[in-house]
């Protein structure tokens, strides 16, 4: 069995950990990482050692998965806004996988009112609509493009349900089994 393994990316309030719970229940046989469970730390700090710590840990678990033959799909959410990211944890992964990329991308006027949304529920802190907007910047499409043998889609989440962008990943990725 070859392994999925499906990177979510895009910037916070685009909807990638609400799309990756809708598709852990499409998808058979799977396992959902959401980066920001290794960021879950109070104070909240981002420095060179935080983010190595990080990185170090996503690549981990990563691996773990990708070692224990279990999981037809692995799911992995986080902001990889610089396409550094997705490189450096993708070097540093073993084992025989597929890749995919999915962005998701949203108006600013809907990405200012789900985060607003989410602050006004005390699920996020003040300060996170200028740096959503900040990341937002490095998903265009011209800056994002094709690299090897990675397939990226990019997929406007602006007026659907995360169960409809699950739907189009999945649709995807079984479109693409060959």
């Amino acid at each position: 069995m070859e392994t999925n393994l499906i990177f979510v990316n895009g910037t916070m309030g685009a909807g990638k950990t609400a799309t990756c719970r809708e598709l852990r229940l499409l998808l058979p046989n799977n396992v959902f990482l959401d980066g920001d469970d290794c960021w879950n730390m109070r104070p909240f700090t981002v420095n060179e050692r935080t983010k190595r710590m990080v990185t170090d840990n996503i690549c981990a678990l990563l691996n773990n998965f990708l070692a224990s033959g279990q999981f037809e799909n692995i799911l992995f959410c986080w902001v990889m806004h610089e396409r550094a990211i997705v490189e450096e944890i993708r070097s540093r992964l073993r084992g025989n996988f597929r890749f995919f990329l999915f962005t998701l991308t949203c108006e600013r006027e809907e990405l200012c009112r789900r985060l607003q949304r989410d602050i006004d529920a005390g699920l996020r802190e003040d300060g996170v609509i200028a740096r959503s907007l900040e990341r937002a910047a490095h998903y265009k499409k011209d800056v994002c493009r094709k690299c090897g043998n990675v397939y990226q889609e990019f997929l406007d989440t602006t007026a659907k349900a995360p169960a409809e962008t699950a739907r189009a990943i999945a649709d995807k990725l079984y479109s693409s089994e060959g």
